[in-house]
């Protein structure tokens, strides 16, 4: 059989026109796109990070708290105050007092009594001032570890603690305490927590011995320096 084309008509473009009159049917290829992962219902499911990364570690699985488990608090707490204050205060008063009448009593009765030595007078004068002026700056910073007991979980999970500690060293000696709540998810993998993570917290260090004796404040002065007599 022998088919006969139209004079003037190309090749390439009878070819294109015999593309598009085949029957459509569906291309498939194989499609390597992460992001097109289903799920045994079809569903698109999301990329994970341990299946795709190839440096990814899995985290260290979070241990259950106990009453009586122990958690270290690394307490680091720092406080800066600056206060500036002044006054300035005058007060004037002055008063006179003059006694112009009196009596004289004789029996039940009464009679006019003449100031012969001239009218008692009571005069006075005040003039008061002060001026003060104050300033105070202050720095505080604490820092140090101290290993806590699980005292009480409440209801909601979070845990409250407390612990203690003593150092000593020749007569000197160093008394820490601590109490507080923090929440589980606070805990780090290595078993610590941040002292600004806790809650209600309560830290005390008491200091005793000879160099704490060189400073600290005499008990007369104590109470000068409460009531400020003077």
């Amino acid at each position: 059989m022998k088919m006969s084309l139209p004079q003037g008509v190309p090749i390439v473009t009878l070819s294109t026109a015999l593309l598009l009159s085949w029957p459509a049917a569906d291309a498939l290829a194989q499609n390597s796109s992460l992001f097109n992962q289903t799920d045994q219902y079809g569903r698109r499911r999301p990329l994970t990070l341990a299946e795709y990364s190839w440096t990814y570690e899995a985290p260290v699985p979070k241990k259950a708290i106990a009453l009586h488990d122990l958690i270290t608090v690394v307490v680091d707490e720092k406080s800066t105050v600056v206060s500036e204050g002044s006054m300035d205060r005058k007060k004037k008063a002055h008063g006179e007092l003059v006694l112009k009448d009196w009596i004289l009593l004789k029996g039940l009765a009464a009679y006019p009594d003449p100031q012969s030595k001239g009218d008692p007078t009571i005069s006075g004068k005040l003039d008061n001032k002060l001026r003060g002026e104050a300033t105070l700056d202050t720095r505080a910073s604490i820092k140090f570890s101290i290993t806590c007991a699980v005292v009480d979980i409440r209801p909601n999970g979070n845990l409250v603690l407390e612990g203690h500690d003593t150092i000593q060293y020749n007569r000197e000696v160093w008394d820490y305490s601590m109490t507080g709540e923090i929440r589980a998810d606070d805990i780090q993998p290595n078993n610590t927590v941040l002292s600004e993570d806790v809650a209600n917290k309560r830290i005390t260090r008491r200091e005793t011995g000879h160099v704490r004796d060189g400073y600290r404040r005499g008990w007369l002065l104590r109470i000068l320096d409460k009531w400020q007599p003077f």
